[in-house]
C-alpha cells in the first residue's frame, strides 16, 4: 500500500512536505478556484465538500503518496496555522500494475526554485529509499515551458509527445549515478513524523 506517508514530513532548508489532512483543504479548495490553476493541472471545479471527500480518497488511496508542501522558513516559527504556510502539493502515482518501478510525478508549486527542490525530494526520499523505484514519469502540457524545462535540467528526458491532449511525457531512469546524484542533492533533508511534531495553532489532527 501507498500510505506510507500519512506520518511522514520530509523538512529541508526551503521547502517541507506533510501529509494532506482535512486542515489544508480549505486552502487547497480556494487555490482550485482558479481556471488557469484547473487548466494547467488538467483538473475539475469541485465543491468544497467534494474536496473533503477527494482528500479522504487520497488518503486511503493505495497507489498514490500526496503531500502538501509548506514554506519552511514560516512554518518553523509556528506563529501561524499550518494552512497559511502551504506553497503547494506533490503526488507520486503507482500508474502501471505490471511494472512496480515505475512511478509518475504530479506537481502543482508556485516557483520554479521550489519545483527542483520538490521533485529531488519526492524522487529520492519517497519514491526511491521507500518504494524502490527506477524509473519516474511526469506529464506536463506542452505550453508550460517553464516546468518542461525545470524537469529537462533534473534529468527527465522526453519520451511522447500528445498532441490530441497537448501533453509531454517526460521519464527520468535511475541509474546507480541517478541515485548517487539525488541521494546527495536532499543529504540535508530531515524524515520527521508528523504526529510527534509539536504543530503550529490552528492545526487539527486527522
Amino acid at each position: 500500500a501507498m500510505k506510507i506517508n500519512q506520518n511522514t514530513v520530509l523538512q529541508g532548508q526551503r521547502v517541507t512536505l506533510v501529509p494532506y489532512t482535512s486542515a489544508h483543504v480549505p486552502r487547497y479548495h480556494k487555490w482550485m478556484q482558479s481556471e488557469e490553476l484547473r487548466r494547467l493541472t488538467a483538473s475539475e471545479a469541485l465543491s468544497l465538500e467534494q474536496e473533503y471527500e477527494m482528500q479522504r480518497s487520497w488518503q486511503e488511496d493505495a497507489d498514490k503518496c500526496t503531500f502538501i508542501v509548506l514554506d519552511t522558513e514560516q512554518w518553523g516559527r509556528k506563529t501561524c496555522a499550518e494552512e497559511d504556510c502551504m506553497v503547494g502539493d506533490v503526488n507520486l502515482f503507482l500508474t502501471d500494475a505490471e511494472d512496480p518501478s515505475l512511478g509518475e510525478i504530479e506537481v502543482m508549486i508556485a516557483g520554479q526554485v521550489l519545483l527542483s527542490k520538490l521533485l529531488l525530494f519526492l524522487g529520492s526520499f519517497t519514491g526511491v529509499k521507500s518504494l524502490g523505484l527506477t524509473k519516474f514519469e511526469a506529464k506536463i502540457g506542452q505550453e508550460n515551458e517553464a516546468s518542461l524545462c525545470m524537469f529537462k535540467k533534473l534529468h527527465f528526458k522526453e519520451v511522447t509527445v500528445s498532441n490530441i491532449f497537448q501533453e509531454v511525457t517526460l521519464r527520468l531512469d535511475i541509474s546507480d549515478q541517478e541515485r548517487q546524484w539525488l541521494l546527495e542533492q536532499t543529504n540535508h533533508v530531515q524524515e520527521k513524523s508528523y504526529t510527534e511534531l509539536k504543530l503550529p495553532a490552528g492545526v487539527l489532527e486527522t
